[in-house]
């Protein structure tokens, strides 16, 4: 867990993950996209996934760079 936090310390790898996040959701939200069928193996482990709890103590990206 470490070294996906690394990551998060430095303001272009925010930036990147954002920039990932909007290439991926843009090109997902495609009508020639949303009619293909999904996996559902996938679907159930995303559902799952939204299911947890947050954590409360999973520290800001902010915090770890103190």
């Amino acid at each position: 867990m470490g070294q996906q936090l690394q990551g998060w310390r430095s303001a272009s790898a925010q930036r990147l993950w954002l920039s990932m996040l909007i290439d991926a959701m843009e090109e997902i939200s495609r009508p020639e996209r949303r009619n293909e069928p999904c996996d559902a193996q996938l679907l159930a482990a995303v559902r799952a996934q939204l299911a947890r709890p947050a954590l409360a103590n999973t520290p800001f990206a902010s915090s770890l760079r103190n």
